[in-house]
């Protein structure tokens, strides 16, 4: 038997449990952008069969494997094809007979349950992940469903309507325009189908990451910069030797030291170079 599913080129590792703390406080809405206009967000999340096409057409671009039953499904954990989800303070399982995804499944999973439950007060309820063939219901499509897959989820519908706004608007409609998924309300029963493109996905995440890097490692810049202790000081008028030096918490031979003066006598807009730990 020819296995398949691992993603032909390397993708960075970005374990889930690093995000949490990125997304609280200024971050916390990491994946909203501004608001669509009214209408946007049930346009892009009707789905219908170009939206099937387009996902099993990942799935194939994946070189993703369809799974046919059960013992499938736990060949490809062995494998670390699958990995688990557990649920946490964040988000819940319901009825989730195959509680396995593709890894980048997971991440989207627990870093949209950090985000959801912050924003919205709520548990994120998810109600199907993988799910091989000999356990598709009837009203899915057997040719182009990608729950065999692995890489589909489904989320629960939320009785709350700004539970719902947030997500369609803040997460699901910008992240489908930018082509790292494809999610579609479904009716029947009422809940989101939400098929992640893993490479795009991760792509997307080790970028918002970097950049997030960046502006932490600017801001930390600029904060030493401002607390930091001056290393040269310009002499301003009505300035002495004396007065810089208790000002900077040095003496005034050590001042003379560090610039080579002869004298006490100094000029305004001439710059001393303050000693090494003043």
């Amino acid at each position: 038997m020819k296995l398949r599913g691992l993603v032909r080129h390397p993708l960075p590792v970005i374990p889930a449990s690093g995000f949490k703390a990125s997304v609280l406080g200024a971050s916390l809405l990491a994946l909203a952008v501004a608001a669509w206009p009214a209408g946007v967000a049930a346009q892009i999340l009707r789905g219908g069969n170009r939206a099937m096409e387009e996902q099993y057409e990942q799935a194939r671009l994946h070189d993703f494997t369809k799974l046919r039953d059960a013992s499938h499904v736990n060949r490809f954990v062995e494998l670390g094809l699958l990995v688990p989800l557990k649920g946490n303070r964040d988000y819940r399982l319901h009825q989730v007979s195959f509680p396995y995804a593709r890894p980048e499944v997971k991440l989207f999973v627990e870093r949209l349950a950090t985000q959801y439950r912050s924003a919205c007060g709520e548990q994120l309820v998810v109600t199907s992940l993988t799910r091989p063939v000999s356990h598709q219901p009837s009203n899915s499509s057997r040719k182009y469903s990608v729950h065999p897959m692995g890489m589909a989820v489904d989320l629960r519908w939320s009785t709350r309507r700004d539970c719902r706004s947030w997500l369609e608007n803040e997460v699901l409609v910008p992240l489908e325009r930018q082509g790292v998924l494809q999610a579609t309300l479904e009716r029947n029963p009422r809940h989101y189908h939400i098929a992640v493109y893993p490479r795009q996905y991760a792509a997307y995440v080790a970028n918002l990451e970097s950049r997030q890097q960046l502006t932490a490692e600017v801001r930390v810049a600029e904060a030493e910069a401002v607390h930091s202790t001056p290393t040269r000081y310009r002499v301003r008028s009505g300035d002495s030797l004396w007065g810089i030096a208790r000002a900077h918490g040095t003496t005034v031979d050590e001042l003379k030291s560090a610039n080579n003066l002869r004298s006490s006598r100094i000029y305004a807009g001439q710059l001393l170079q303050l000693p090494s730990g003043s």
